[in-house]
């Protein structure tokens, strides 16, 4: 057994491991926020979410204090009423959570359930051809499956009838390309937690010109939630609430590093390195992919033997190594490698080395 390696070394899909420069900033006194000097950070933060989004220039960028759900459900509050009808990607647990927000508020909706491990195709979409849906509600990389939505597929859709498209890409910005200007994507949801490799706690909504005319034209019957009030204070680089001031000063120096490290398709770059190098890797092991249409962020796998659950126990407790387990009735089928964070290809060698040993003590 590998014992001799204390550090936990983390392959989840967030938390994720942050750079010592995130870090350093978390050792430091939270300072005070209603200030021009923070008010400079969010300017920042804005200007980077954006490029690296390729939003288009009259864009806006949200920050919320809460994690991805928070924002999932502040964008159909504030972009969608019970008049509407979307249609609404259902490939696992977070296309689930859209649905389950969707019944909250009252807005009706048509799921789109593809077949487990694969993506949408033309002949799912057919059916709904000017049929008088208004939205589309997507998970790109829907992460309970490893799954990453043909999106060029899905914007041609939404382009064809005139559809209000919002793009939960928690676990893909920064990992998948994704160009929201050429996809006339309304709205980019997204999360401090995962390739942004800082701590939870802060999710991000970047809203197309279209999104910011659509979330003043609606009443979002909430106060918290409410983006006319979060935009407005944006203005001055402030929000209507005290926010989570540390993490988006870690916010702010990871997106600084990634933009000085060569931007969002370097970032991209490195992250396919190291999905390549594990998914090339461990097929030497006795597990299959699940996931027919993979993005770089993570590796589903299902152990041909034994059960997932305890792959994951049997790492954590033993080999001191995180990876991501799944919950419901994928709990014992399916465990999660990501590819995100302050990862390393030495990284993915330990992880290989233990799952290798494993393997002789006839515990895979």
């Amino acid at each position: 057994m590998m014992q001799d390696q204390d550090i936990m070394l983390n392959f989840t899909v967030g938390p994720v491991m942050s750079s010592e420069g995130v870090r350093a900033i978390g050792s430091e006194q939270v300072p005070y926020f209603r200030t021009p000097e923070f008010s400079q950070v969010m300017f920042e933060n804005e200007a980077l979410i954006k490029k690296f989004a390729k939003a288009d220039k009259d864009a806006r960028v949200v920050f919320i204090t809460g994690s991805g759900s928070a924002a999932m459900e502040a964008t159909l509050i504030n972009t969608f009423t019970p008049q509407d009808k979307v249609l609404v990607v259902n490939g696992g647990s977070f296309g689930e959570r859209f649905v389950q927000l969707c019944k909250v508020h009252h807005i009706p909706y048509t799921e789109l359930v593809p077949e487990f491990g694969y993506d949408i195709t033309d002949e799912m979409l057919a059916p709904y051809e000017q049929q008088g849906y208004t939205g589309f509600l997507v998970n790109v990389n829907e992460t309970s499956t490893g799954v990453h939505y043909n999106i060029e597929r899905i914007s041609a859709f939404c382009k064809r009838n005139n559809l209000f498209l919002v793009v939960d890409a928690i676990s893909s910005f920064l990992a998948d390309a994704f160009d929201m200007e050429a996809l006339g994507a309304d709205v980019m949801i997204t999360g401090s937690q995962k390739a942004l490799a800082c701590p939870p706690g802060i999710s991000i909504i970047t809203l197309s010109s279209r999104g910011v005319e659509r979330v003043y034209q609606h009443d979002a019957g909430c106060m918290y939630f409410d983006l006319k009030d979060a935009l407005k204070n944006g203005e001055r680089g402030q929000t209507p609430f005290t926010p989570a001031v540390g993490i988006l000063r870690q916010i702010n120096k990871r997106l600084h590093e990634i933009n000085e490290a060569g931007g969002e398709e370097a970032e991209r770059g490195k992250i396919k390195a190291l999905a390549d190098d594990f998914r090339q890797r461990v097929k030497a092991l006795p597990f299959d992919f699940v996931s027919h249409s993979p993005g770089n962020a993570v590796t589903p796998l299902h152990p041909r033997n034994v059960s997932a659950y305890d792959v994951f126990t049997t790492l954590k407790d033993e080999y001191h190594i995180w990876i991501c387990p799944n919950g419901g009735d994928m709990r014992d089928r399916i465990f999660r490698v990501g590819h995100i964070g302050a990862l390393t290809i030495e990284d993915n060698t330990r992880l290989l080395e233990a799952l290798k040993d494993m393997q002789k003590r006839g515990l895979l």
